[in-house]
Parts: structure tokens; C-alpha cells; sequence
């Protein structure tokens, strides 16, 4: 066993000590999977995080006799976000807290092919915000010196590689510390040979940042911060060059008094995307710490900004801070999204997409992070007029702003946002985002408090409830499926849920779209017009993204059911009170009444079709 130190006397275990090899051989392995209709890899599908299948098996014409073909129970009761990956005829399955992985062959799911159970501190689960969720695996696909590679992040601030074929630890890195209430739900993100780990615990005044580790070693290769001087934030000599108005210089703490910076969250545990040709890894950073925003003057730079970085160094090409001096929690981890398209003017650009917390849908152009457009999620957001797209501002209406000894009433959305931690799809073919969006505001009221290491640092008293369109009498219409174009800035459809579609969705070229529900169905709806073709009452509610994938000439779609993360914290630890869960009960106090805790993985195929068509299959067999 091999001792590595990272730059912040971390230790990672290595059970072998690889030899160095041409990199492109892994990398090819990667790319080429991801192209598979076999697989379903990434936990967006591929680099660009398209969350898209090219598969027709299943469509809108057949959809409505999908049938379960199987099924696993994860034994466990919290939150279930993210998904299971299919790598070569396996599935991966990753639980909430204690963080468990279970490893499946699709030919013949009755036994389990490895199990992982990793001990950790439960003292983790003290710090930990909105219920003890993860969001899922990532794979590495080896080479001739190092196995293929299960990558996954534990709540305790641990990541840990273990062997795909036996699951075996390989290596282990401590990312986090708990103590401080740094932990870990992001997934872990691998592009190249690099795995990327963000971080948690804004709620604590936890600064954030981003590590690059060598997915062979564990060994650190670079770390980002949100906040502070420019040698830490890792901007680039030709940072925002495109976008001077962005802000370029010592920003990461002129924009803060003092050394709030120190304490000023800014974390980053949503999804990410790369593109290979431009070598630039994105993602957002998250809100500023506390949430009650006299406590901290300026622009609060650089958190809830789209960072386009150097996957190999870290050096930052481009920060676009979407919401200066956040007053409402929007934290900007949502998806990235990549896609090609030709503008208004018809010039094919690379962009970026990504609908924010604060109701505001943001397309750039992700080689330098222009502003390409910025268009409300839904006509009842009311916190920002517009956004400027010459400035990149957002126009605010104080009256929703918050301030101390103010209640804020009506606003929308709520620190929930209009989109959260869902991971949505794009469909090249129709140019359109399906987004799984909240429909949540709500009253905000600030109070004064301390920095306290390890404790809550928030600073605000939240009731939530639904939005116009909703039911606020019922409790209910606090969600939305919606098809968006980023050129036009206009919905083809959108649908109206009982509760926020908080897991995502996935588009397949059959002219479908699948999501999950809160109240725990799983739905297809015809990508076109929205109209509902499908719907299975799964045991729990979901908080997690469908997949598809083919074995053997069978086309199948998957996703993880289990009620929790923030909307389910009143469901999962019994609250009453309709400002705890950060304000989550209150929204959500009708969930209760349509599902109840329970973790597992459904698959579903045409008619049911699937290994267990052989009667035979997993039967006992005396001697």
C-alpha cells in the first residue's frame, strides 16, 4: 500500500502503484462507451451530458406497454437522487448514507456480483444539508496497467475507487472535512483520466471548491476555489478576456468585507459537462454563506458562477456570475448541458445551457462564456425583470428583495428555485430541453447569527408554498415538465405535477420522454406535444433520473426510486414544523399522504421482456 500526500495533507491509500502509460487509450475507451446504446456510463450519458438516447424499441407509438422486467431493493430508507450506470453488461447501484454500491449482471440480476459497504463516521450525517443523499457513481474504463474503476464519494468527505470487475479498493482520498460540515453528495465526474470532485456544506459556511484528481492514483491534481485571492480561484492569464465586464481581477475578495470570503460557501455539488475540444470542464458554484445577505456586502464573487476551466490545470478561461450578491439561496450548481446550434443570426456556436435556481434559463457560448441568451423558466418568476444580456445582470424587482427586519411575502421562486438538482436531456433531433422544474415560492424573513464551525450558518426563516399556477389551499401544483428551445426562448409545451419534478428527465429518439414524480410514478410523455403515453406506480417516490439502455437486443429503461433530499427531509425525519427543512416541510406537506421511504432500482421493458422470460433462471439446482 502506497501513501500519497495532496496539497492539503490528505490521505489517499493506494492498494497498487500503476505505471504511467499513453493516456488516450482510456480516454478512447471512455468516449467510444458513451457512444454504446449498451451502455449508459456517465451520469449524463456522455461529456456533453445530453442525458439523449438514439433508441426506437421503445416509443411513443408502443410506450404504453412497458411492463417491470426487474427489480432491487438498496435495503435502505433515505433519499435515493442520481442514477445507476451500465457498463458492459453490468449495473452499477449506488445508495444514500452508508453509501453502499452493488454491482449486477444484466443476464441474471438474481445474485449479487460484488457489494461494497464502506465504514464511515456517522457524525456525518449531523452536517449534512437536506438528507443523507448521493448522487451516483462514475466509471473509468482501466487500461493495460489499470483496471477498470468504480469512482464514488462518501458522506464523510472520503473518495474512493474500487475495482469494477471485483470491487475491491483501490484507492482512497479524503476530499472533505466533516467536522468543519464539509461533506460529500456531489457524483464524482470523470473526463479523460481525470475525476472531479466538488463539495457541500454551504449551510455551514463551507468555502467551496473543485479537485482534480489522476484516476489512476487518487493523487491530487488540482484544486479551484469559489472564493478568495486569484492564486486559489486559479484564474487564467486570459480569464473573461472575451467578457472584461464580467469582472477578471482580485475579485474573489474585493467583493467581499473582510475575510468573509474565508466562510463564504460557494460550493459545488451539481452536475458537470466537458468538451474535448475546447478542453474546458464546466460547472457552477453555488451560493454565498449565510443566506441572509446583510451579513455580507458586495458581489460576493466568485459563487453562483458558470466556470469554464482547463481540465488539466484548473486555470479558469471564463466566470459568469449569474446572481451578484445572492439574497434568496439560488445556488447555481444545476446542470450543463452542451450542445451545437446555430444562433438567431444562423452561426453554428458551441453553447452551454443551464436553467439556474433563480428562474432563469442561461445559454453561453462555452468557448468563452458569451451570453447568448437568458429566458425565465416560467412568467411567474418575479425576483428579476430581466437579465441585461449586453451586461449579463439581472434586472431586480426589490420588491421581493429580503433585508433585515423585512418579511419578504410572494416570492418566486423560493430558495428551492424553478430548476434544482435535476439532471435533464436535450434531443439534437428537435433542439429542445425537457426540464423537470419546481414551482415553489415563498416567504423569506432574516435573522442575525454567528460563525460557528460545524454548525448551521444560514440566517433565515423560510415558508414555502406553491406558485401562482398551483393549489396553495391543497398544498399541491408545485411542479412542472417543460420543452424548451434555446434559440426561440420558447416552451413547445409544459405540464403541470403535483409535486416538483426534482429527479430529471431523459429523451430517447423514440419520441419519448421519461421523468420521475415525487409521488412516486415513473412517466413517459410524447416529446412533441407533452401529451402523457405512460405512467407505473413505483413503491417510493423518485428523486433520481430515468436511463435507457439495450442488452441483447432489448431496449430498457431504469431509475432509482426512494423518497428524500430536501423536498422529502419532512417525510424522512418525521418533521411538523413548517419552516424546518429550511422550509421544506411547509411545501411539501402533503407528500406524506401519496408515498412512503423505501430505496431500490426498477427496470422496465417492452411487455416485460427481459432475463427472466427463462423460467428457469436463478433457480435453485440440488446436486
Amino acid at each position: 500500500m502506497r501513501k500519497l500526500v495532496n496539497s492539503v495533507s490528505l490521505l489517499c491509500l493506494c492498494l497498487a502503484a500503476p505505471l504511467a502509460i499513453s493516456p488516450a487509450r482510456a480516454e478512447d475507451k471512455l468516449e467510444a462507451l458513451a457512444k454504446s446504446e449498451d451502455n449508459w456510463a456517465m451520469q449524463g450519458k456522455n461529456y456533453s451530458a445530453n442525458h439523449y438516447s438514439t433508441l426506437t424499441q421503445i416509443n411513443a407509438g408502443n410506450v404504453k406497454n412497458l411492463k417491470v422486467s426487474w427489480s432491487f431493493s438498496t435495503g435502505l430508507l433515505s433519499g435515493h437522487e442520481g442514477a445507476p450506470l451500465v457498463v458492459d453488461g453490468k449495473m452499477f447501484i449506488h445508495t444514500s448514507f452508508p453509501n453502499n454500491t452493488f454491482a449486477l449482471s444484466l443476464d441474471d440480476p438474481t445474485r449479487i456480483l460484488w457489494q461494497d459497504k464502506p465504514k464511515q463516521n456517522a457524525a456525518a450525517r449531523a452536517v449534512a444539508c437536506c438528507d443523507i443523499v448521493n448522487r451516483g457513481l462514475a466509471y473509468w474504463a482501466g487500461d493495460d496497467k489499470t483496471p477498470s474503476l468504480i469512482i464514488k464519494t462518501l458522506l464523510d468527505g472520503n473518495v474512493v475507487a474500487l475495482n469494477a470487475e471485483t470491487g475491491k479498493l483501490y484507492w482512497k482520498v479524503e476530499n472533505s472535512d466533516y467536522k468543519v460540515g464539509s461533506t460529500l453528495t456531489v457524483a464524482p465526474h470523470v473526463f479523460k483520466d481525470v475525476v472531479l470532485v466538488g463539495s457541500s456544506g454551504a449551510e455551514l459556511g463551507v468555502r467551496g471548491y473543485m479537485t482534480a484528481y489522476d484516476v489512476r492514483t487518487g493523487e491530487q491534481k488540482w484544486r479551484a476555489y469559489a472564493t478568495g485571492p486569484d492564486s486559489d480561484v486559479l484564474i487564467g492569464d486570459d480569464f473573461n478576456k472575451a467578457n472584461p465586464h464580467y469582472g477578471q481581477r482580485g475579485l474573489g475578495t474585493s467583493t467581499w468585507e473582510g475575510d468573509a470570503w474565508k466562510i463564504g460557501g460557494g460550493t459545488n455539488w451539481g452536475w458537470f459537462a466537458y468538451d474535448p475540444d475546447t478542453n474546458l470542464v464546466y460547472y457552477g458554484s453555488g451560493n454565498p454563506a449565510p443566506w441572509n445577505e446583510t451579513m455580507r456586502p458586495g458581489d460576493n464573487k466568485w459563487t453562483m458562477t458558470i466556470w469554464g476551466r482547463d481540465l488539466e490545470t484548473g486555470a479558469a478561461k471564463f466566470g459568469y456570475q449569474k446572481t451578484p450578491h445572492d439574497e434568496w439561496d439560488f445556488a447555481g450548481i444545476n446542470f450543463m448541458m452542451l450542445s451545437e446550434q446555430k444562433d438567431k443570426d444562423g452561426k453554428l456556436r458551441k453553447l452551454l445551457t443551464h436553467p439556474d435556481r433563480n428562474g432563469i434559463i442561461y445559454t453561453l457560448d462555452r468557448t468563452d462564456g458569451t451570453l447568448v441568451s437568458a429566458d425565465k423558466i416560467d412568467d411567474t418568476v418575479n425576483v428579476f425583470k430581466k437579465v441585461d444580456i449586453k451586461s449579463g445582470l439581472p434586472v431586480r424587482d426589490p420588491e421581493y428583495g429580503t433585508r433585515m427586519d423585512h418579511l419578504g411575502k410572494d416570492i418566486c421562486p423560493s430558495a428551492m428555485g424553478y430548476h434544482n438538482q435535476g439532471l435533464d436531456s436535450y434531443d439534437p433531433t428537435k433542439e429542445l430541453f425537457f426540464l423537470g422544474a419546481n414551482h415553489i415560492c415563498m416567504d423569506w424573513e432574516p435573522f442575525m447569527l454567528p460563525y460557528r464551525a460545524g454548525q448551521f450558518f444560514v440566517g433565515a426563516t423560510l415558508n414555502m408554498y406553491p406558485g401562482p399556477k398551483g393549489d396553495r389551499q391543497k398544498g399541491e401544483g408545485l411542479g412542472q415538465i417543460k420543452a424548451y428551445n434555446a434559440i426561440t426562448g420558447q416552451f413547445k409545451w409544459e405540464k403541470m405535477e403535483r409535486f416538483a419534478v426534482w429527479g430529471g428527465t431523459a429523451a430517447t429518439a423514440g419520441n419519448v420522454v421519461f421523468y420521475g414524480t415525487l409521488d412516486g410514478f415513473i412517466k413517459a410523455r410524447n416529446s412533441d406535444s407533452g401529451e402523457l403515453l405512460w405512467k407505473f406506480k413505483l413503491p417510493s417516490g423518485v428523486i433520481g433520473h430515468p436511463i435507457v439502455f439495450q442488452h441483447k437486443g432489448v431496449e430498457y429503461v431504469a431509475i432509482l426510486y426512494g423518497v428524500g433530499g430536501w423536498p422529502g427531509v419532512g417525510l424522512v425525519f418525521d418533521l411538523q414544523d413548517p419552516t424546518a427543512g429550511l422550509g421544506a416541510v411547509g411545501a411539501f406537506k402533503q407528500l406524506a399522504n401519496y408515498t412512503q421511504m423505501g430505496g431500490g432500482v426498477m427496470v422496465f421493458s417492452l411487455n416485460g421482456q427481459g432475463p427472466y422470460d427463462d423460467l428457469n433462471l436463478g433457480e435453485y439446482k440440488p446436486n
